[in-house]
């Protein structure tokens, strides 16, 4: 069978065209790969940037947070230490009879003892009835107030710390800096 030569070619032309349009196509749909992708390297460069930001927002609001709580316990610590010094020196005031308690009585309610009554030269109540108190009942008496005072001061800083929790919690829940 003896093929034309026209028909041939024509075969060949339409192979060599289509050969043509198939790597045509190859380099656009590779182009179009290549764009695609630097677009979602784009993208995910800005997204990494954005978590980068907002992790730098969320240690700035934790370390603002942990100093005012450093603060907080520093204040805390400082009237501790004030408030034991102090129930020291008045322990130590009382101990060396430098400073004696008394409480004021009601002069009906003596019930027969023979209480003197005291006034001091710049004293408000007039022959008023006092009481001293034992050196020892004295001690017991600021004993249960140095406990009172250390309680009072432990409960402020307690508030204190809550609030500061709380207040920065709602100020990260807003997204805001403390």
């Amino acid at each position: 069978m003896v093929v034309p030569w026209k028909m041939v070619g024509a075969v060949l032309l339409v192979l060599v065209g289509a050969a043509g349009a198939w790597q045509f196509q190859g380099w656009r749909y590779g182009k179009q790969l290549a764009e695609q992708a630097k677009l979602h390297t784009e993208t995910l460069n800005q997204l990494t940037m954005a978590a980068a930001t907002a992790q730098q927002a969320e240690q700035d609001k934790r370390l603002a947070l942990e100093q005012r709580l450093a603060a907080s316990d520093k204040t805390h610590s400082e009237k501790m230490t004030n408030a034991k010094k102090d129930q020291a020196l008045l322990r130590d005031r009382l101990a060396t009879s430098d400073l004696r308690l008394s409480v004021l009585i009601d002069a009906g309610s003596a019930g027969g003892c023979s209480v003197p009554a005291t006034t001091s030269a710049g004293g408000v109540d007039h022959a008023t009835v006092r009481a001293r108190l034992d050196p020892a009942h004295a001690q017991r008496i600021v004993a249960i107030t140095d406990e009172g005072d250390r309680g009072l001061i432990a409960l402020q800083a307690c508030q204190a710390y809550i609030r500061a929790l709380s207040d920065g919690s709602a100020l990260l829940l807003r997204g805001e800096h403390p």
